[in-house]
């Protein structure tokens, strides 16, 4: 995988290191060492890292600690909380090699809750966490044009932001500790309810014997346009499923929407329905397919 040439807003060089090079990690650790910036990798799988590091002129370390020290910041994209935990608590984890006043921003999209307990453990070492999930999928990853939502403190964030932006095209504070989490499951709500209206309405066309490819051409232009329609409305049309967000991961992701739901009393009948027509596609063996493929249910 390789991160394309793009232009990046000069700033000085800052120490950096990037926990996790997973499809989304790989190409933002990629952009921020092409901005210029001393990039130290760690991976699980210390090939990938080792990897990384021939490619961009970066360096690798056998532990997130390793990794850390003397990081002015510490970038982060894994699995889930465990995940998430694992790099950055005990005596290997980023905590540990952290200097004081250092910032953690974690990109991983995670449980509200996990950004506040790592907020707090970050605060009482004298570091600064911002919790920092992500919207665009790989294509924005690669192409270093993710939104990034963020919650924390003011000022670690403002500092972060520039080095960000080195893979984001918008990277905002909504709030304190978990606004970010929060706003990234406002998100997935969002597009859960889109996609699976964008499949009916493809099979319905379908069924009416439409050109649907004309036909999204038409009503894209309408009230009824969307980014899923842009992007992903021709490619249902086509069966391909190949790219994009993995329905394992939307249904992570949905299970952390439904469980703070029930923290905050929400009521979200679609998305709890729309997770089970996920489940539907992974017993059809779709685990991998992108999220669009909830029109192969139909």
């Amino acid at each position: 995988m390789t991160t394309p040439t793009r232009s990046y807003d000069p700033i000085p060089s800052r120490r950096v290191a990037f926990l996790g090079l997973g499809v989304m990690g790989h190409p933002m650790a990629g952009h921020l060492a092409r901005a210029g910036h001393q990039v130290t990798v760690y991976n699980r799988t210390a090939a990938k890292a080792e990897a990384w590091a021939k490619a961009y002129g970066g360096s690798f370390a056998a532990t997130p600690a390793e990794a850390a020290k003397d990081a002015e910041f510490v970038f982060c994209c894994v699995g889930n909380d465990d995940d998430l935990r694992s790099v950055v608590l005990g005596d290997v984890g980023a905590f540990a090699g952290m200097a004081a006043g250092a910032v953690f921003v974690d990109h991983t999209t995670a449980s509200a809750e996990v950004a506040r307990e790592l907020y707090a453990v970050a605060a009482a070492k004298g570091l600064h966490f911002i919790d920092a999930p992500v919207s665009g999928g790989q294509a924005g990853a690669v192409n270093g044009a993710l939104t990034v939502m963020c919650g924390g403190d003011a000022a670690p964030f403002e500092s972060a932001r520039p080095l960000a932006l080195a893979f984001a095209k918008a990277v905002t504070l909504l709030g304190g500790p978990g606004s970010g989490q929060l706003a990234k499951m406002v998100n997935q709500i969002c597009i859960a309810g889109v996609v699976q209206g964008l499949s009916e309405a493809v099979r319905f066309g379908q069924n009416a014997g439409l050109d649907m490819v004309q036909v999204l051409d038409v009503i894209g232009k309408g009230a009824a346009q969307s980014w899923q329609m842009d992007n992903r409305g021709k490619t249902m049309v086509e069966g391909k499923f190949d790219f994009g967000f993995a329905v394992d991961w939307m249904r992570k992701d949905l299970g952390l929407v439904l469980d703070e739901a029930r923290r905050n009393g929400s009521r979200l009948p679609l998305t709890a329905l729309v997770d089970q027509f996920y489940a539907d596609v992974q017993a059809q063996g779709g685990n991998r397919w992108d999220t669009s493929s909830l029109i192969k249910r139909l």
